[in-house]
């Protein structure tokens, strides 16, 4: 542990800039490579030849969005290229694990995602499926695949997810996972409350001018008129005990694998404490398990 936190910190460069935008290329885009990145420049990396199938790979999920139950919830492309890459190397360099450099993008329809075990959806309170796509992704869960949800925030949003998933699994509930579980200790041994691993967006961490992560210690978001203050881990588990879909609430971890190299403090204390160690965590033990 003390070694991944050594290579963490090695990639902070103290670059500042940023931002966001919709780009055409989101629309027809197969890979993350094939889009323009945002932060600072995403690392490059190469496995095997031959063995370019026989890797992890992200697997972003392109869909339909409803804005009616919460105006603040977000698009599917939030943080994209740059937290799929950046999250990508640090699992081929934190664990032995081997990952796909490009990372992937789906539709739900997409012939290929029974080739994806595990698949990513970001700021699921706007969550719109298709009726064509509910089946797809019900045999995709039941069949061994796994659905990880994150970076929505209060009570609107979840529920507009967990709507969306009822439909898909309407046997299954949600549970919450104690920080006993094992996935919290199978790379990083993560200890503490569940809070503790708790990212907010950037512009609460560091980019605005109040800074309230930085100067307030505010770890939340406020949306819908609530505070989000209570991070939430939960899971829906198959017959044999196996998770099909985990969702990561009120946190934005892909804002902290997105935003490696352009702020400090907020690389320090949320991407290298929290955001890497805890989706590091949830891959390698979902893959193992």
């Amino acid at each position: 542990m003390l070694a991944a936190a050594v290579a963490l910190a090695q990639r902070w460069r103290g670059r500042w800039g940023g931002g966001e935008g919709w780009s055409p290329e989101f629309e027809t885009c197969r890979t993350a490579r094939e889009v323009p990145w945002h932060s600072t420049a995403p690392p490059n990396w190469t496995n095997a030849l031959g063995f370019d199938k026989d890797v992890f790979a992200f697997a972003r999920i392109r869909r339909e969005e409803e804005h009616n139950s919460s105006q603040r919830a977000g698009t599917w492309w939030t943080d994209f290229p740059d937290s799929d890459l950046n999250l990508s190397f640090r699992l081929q360099q934190m664990t032995s694990m081997k990952v796909d450099p490009n990372g992937r993008v789906l539709d739900l329809t997409d012939p290929d995602l029974f080739n994806y075990p595990w698949i990513y959806m970001v700021e699921p309170g706007s969550l719109l499926l298709r009726d064509e796509e509910f089946p797809v992704l019900r045999k995709y869960l039941l069949n061994g695949g796994v659905l990880m949800a994150d970076d929505f925030w209060g009570e609107r949003q979840w529920e507009v997810f967990r709507r969306q998933i009822k439909r898909v699994l309407p046997d299954r509930e949600f549970v919450e996972l104690p920080m006993e579980h094992p996935l919290f200790h199978c790379v990083f041994d993560l200890k503490g409350p569940k809070n503790s691993l708790q990212t907010p967006n950037v512009g609460v961490g560091e980019e605005s001018q109040y800074a309230e992560s930085r100067y307030h210690g505010v770890t939340w978001e406020y949306h819908d008129g609530e505070q989000c203050k209570e991070m939430h881990v939960r899971a829906i588990f198959d017959d044999k005990g196996r998770i099909m879909v985990i969702a990561t609430h009120n946190t934005d971890n892909g804002d902290g694998w997105e935003r490696e190299g352009e702020y400090e403090y907020f690389f320090r204390e949320f991407s290298e404490k929290r955001a890497f160690p805890l989706g590091i965590n949830i891959i390698f033990y979902l893959m193992t398990h």
